[in-house]
């Protein structure tokens, strides 16, 4: 049985634990949050690792496990956890693979490849604004002019968030807790309720609901604002999916 390494949270990264517990494969999930954690299978084969870890705790797992293979399908835009995924990798001598997202086959509206270009672009209107880029961007969102009356925030709940947006300078009667997936319906609510002219979103692809806020921003005749993805080289669901069936034969 090929015993595996996870680095989770995201909607591929449950896919391929699902598929993981239906052939018997045996898998560690490392997650950072309960909720991921619940959406998990509950099976024998799958053990759940909650807690985020640095790259210190990355080798120590590493070298503590030795994994036949470890599969980073965090979300596109942690950079810095793939960072330290592949660095610990690299460290320990075990194969990488990067999952990959389907990319967004149709940006609409307005689209920056950086961060700080999104921001100064808000900043050249006084436009009331939805953001759903998620808490990771609240510390460069806060440097948008007037944040507190123009800024609105989509999150998701978590513990300390209402007091995170405060001490950041936004206003908590603008800050929307909420769980995806988002239907067309939601996201169109959501920006009515806010008023906003601009909704910001990343390009989070089909999983991530972009084709929906795509079609509410149309039709609620606000702009869409894309930060889009770094660029990165890796394998699609299926290709990882071949890959460990193809080690699972190899270790039988």
């Amino acid at each position: 049985m090929c015993k595996m390494l996870i680095f989770g949270g995201t909607t591929e990264g449950r896919l391929l634990a699902e598929f993981c517990a239906e052939h018997n494969i045996s898998a560690d999930v490392s997650v950072t949050t309960d909720r991921a954690a619940e959406l998990l299978p509950n099976c024998q084969c799958i053990n759940i690792l909650n807690g985020k870890l640095d790259c210190a705790e990355m080798q120590s797992l590493l070298a503590d496990k030795k994994y036949r293979m470890v599969i980073d399908a965090t979300h596109p835009y942690a950079v810095e956890a793939t960072r330290n995924i592949t660095s610990a990798c690299n460290a320990a001598g075990i194969p990488y693979y990067r999952l990959l997202r389907e990319q967004s086959t149709d940006i609409s509206g307005t689209s920056f490849t950086r961060l700080e270009e999104l921001i100064k672009y808000l900043n050249s209107s006084d436009k009331i604004i939805l953001s759903t880029l998620g808490s990771k961007e609240l510390y460069a969102l806060a440097g948008v002019r007037e944040h507190s009356e123009r800024v609105w925030a989509r999150l998701l709940p978590a513990e300390g968030i209402l007091e995170r947006c405060r001490l950041l300078g936004f206003d908590e009667k603008k800050v929307i807790t909420a769980s995806p997936p988002f239907s067309v319906e939601e996201n169109i609510k959501h920006i009515k309720l806010s008023g906003a002219e601009i909704l910001v979103t990343k390009e989070s692809g089909a999983v991530g609901g972009y084709p929906e806020k795509a079609e509410a921003a149309r039709e609620c005749g606000a702009e869409l604002v894309t930060l889009l993805r770094p660029k990165e080289t890796g394998y699609t669901l299926e290709q990882i999916r071949k890959i460990v069936m193809e080690i699972k034969e190899w270790s039988t």
